[in-house]
């Protein structure tokens, strides 16, 4: 099949097309280090067309019926299916994920599509009873406004399907800031809302300098929302302009995920799913399992299986047939990953299997497993963002649960145990807005994703995702 990558444009009002300067940024393959193309770069003259007409869009796409919406919607997602083949051929080209885990994210996508189309139909107000006769009381949901989404490059579309299907199932119209490092499959998943036959001005696509557009979009009077999912740092920036602005904000930001096991836990269970968990996308995950909390009794047994697994996991291209793990997207990572894991050891961690570079070419590091790093250890307090997993001794239920909840993070955790108490203890007493249980349940549509702490607030699944994207009226109406 044709490998090849096309250069991406901006998508404003309707239309794919370059900045009005002319500017380009080259798109790198991680594989290869190679540039295989480039984007067109949006100036302030680019934002500002996107901005007129995105407000134009929401005066449509908010007075066009919810079923047409859905409609619409479900239509997309059809496309993306279709076209799930060659799209994730691309998002392997310029993001490295094995082409397996590329095409998966496509279809995901779709169903996610598919959940919200069926939410538009379903923004359910209330009737209230009054207490006077001839007196009706109403409240009721109408769109937010136009949105402004920032989204980051370890999930090209599975980042922007979640924000750009909550805002258009709500009848919100939305510009999208998508990844530098990887714009062409979020383009190709515009591109399939576009030729489902939405209306021009209520999607629309921008890349540039990432710092120059939120701060020239947060605070403008045309957006009323933005949504971004990022680092905490970043998070905690735009989340404080949006509220000088007053601007409704979700945030989905950093993690360092607690995997527990208990001595009761099925071990082969364990080592699967969170091994399996643990080297998804290189790590490049923000639920990505990290620090790995084991029971004495089953630590020894636990710590070889997940290294035994990190020895066998086939590192390469991820369009080569039998590639389990690609590179990492950005060669800034394995410098990164290296002073962490150097940092560990001169602490007193022991690395088990991994911990370099391989090769020259591309950016690929060996999946990678270190045990009994101490809590000063930088890795333990800063989320590595890459193939690592940390192995660490707890004795009683309490230790763990503290260890659990030490971090300010609290996005996903994780825990194998045949005990229903404790099972209930975790969910009640981990400080994490997704714990996961004997399994890896996170992140289908149609169940809430979003964290607590500083990894964030609001969700971008489930039954309240769209909410983000409402705002509640009340209507009282006297028939005198």
């Amino acid at each position: 099949m044709d490998v090849s990558y096309p250069d991406t444009q901006l998508f404003i009002d309707g239309e794919w097309r370059s900045g009005v300067e002319g500017k380009t940024i080259p798109v790198l393959d991680p594989a290869t280090g190679e540039v295989i193309g480039k984007i067109a770069h949006a100036t302030k003259a680019d934002l500002d067309a996107a901005l007129a007409a995105v407000d134009r869009g929401f005066k449509v796409w908010s007075a066009t019926s919810a079923f047409e919406r859905s409609k619409i919607m479900r239509k997309a997602a059809d496309l993306l299916r279709e076209r799930a083949d060659k799209i994730a051929r691309i998002m392997t080209r310029e993001q490295g994920k094995p082409l397996a885990e590329a095409k998966g994210e496509v279809l995901a996508g779709a169903d996610t599509i598919d959940w919200f189309a069926e939410e538009a139909r379903r923004t359910y107000g209330q009737i209230i009873p009054a207490r006077t006769i001839g007196v009706s009381q109403m409240a009721i949901k109408l769109p937010v406004g136009p949105v402004a989404a920032f989204t980051p490059w370890n999930f090209p579309i599975n980042q922007i399907v979640r924000k750009l299907s909550g805002a258009l199932a709500a009848g919100c119209s939305i510009i999208v800031k998508a990844p530098e490092e990887t714009p062409a499959s979020p383009a190709e998943l515009i591109r399939a809302f576009a030729d489902a036959g939405v209306p021009k001005g209520v999607i629309n696509l921008v890349y540039g300098v990432p710092a120059e557009i939120s701060e020239y979009l947060i605070p403008h009077p045309v957006i009323r929302k933005i949504s971004f999912t990022g680092s905490t740092p970043i998070g905690k920036h735009l989340a404080a302009l949006a509220g000088q602005h007053m601007k409704r904000a979700t945030m989905e930001l950093g993690g360092h995920a607690p995997a527990i096991i208990f001595e009761d836990a099925d071990l082969g269970a364990a080592v699967k799913v969170l091994s399996t968990s643990k080297f998804r996308n290189a790590g490049q995950v923000c639920v990505s399992p990290t620090r790995f909390l084991v029971q004495d009794g089953v630590y020894d047994g636990f710590l070889e299986g997940i290294t035994q697994a990190a020895k066998a996991i086939r590192v390469g291209n991820g369009l080569e047939e039998g590639t389990q793990m690609g590179p990492l997207a950005n060669e800034r990572r394995i410098p990164a990953l290296e002073a962490l894991i150097a940092d560990a050891v001169a602490q007193g961690a022991e690395v088990k299997t991994g911990g370099r570079r391989i090769g020259n070419k591309g950016n690929f590091f060996e999946p990678t497993v270190i045990a009994n790093a101490p809590k000063s250890a930088r890795i333990m307090n800063e989320e590595p963002f890459g193939p690592v997993a940390i192995v660490n001794r707890f004795s009683t239920l309490d230790e763990a649960i503290d260890e659990a909840n030490r971090l300010p993070f609290g996005l996903a955790s994780y825990a194998f145990t045949t005990s229903a108490a404790t099972s209930q203890a975790l969910g009640m007493k981990v400080e994490a807005g997704m714990t996961t249980i004997n399994h890896n349940g996170l992140a289908l549509p149609e169940v809430p994703f979003g964290g607590t702490k500083d990894s964030g607030y609001g969700t971008e699944g489930g039954s309240e995702a769209i909410e983000a994207y409402l705002t509640t009226k009340f209507v009282s109406h006297f028939a005198a």
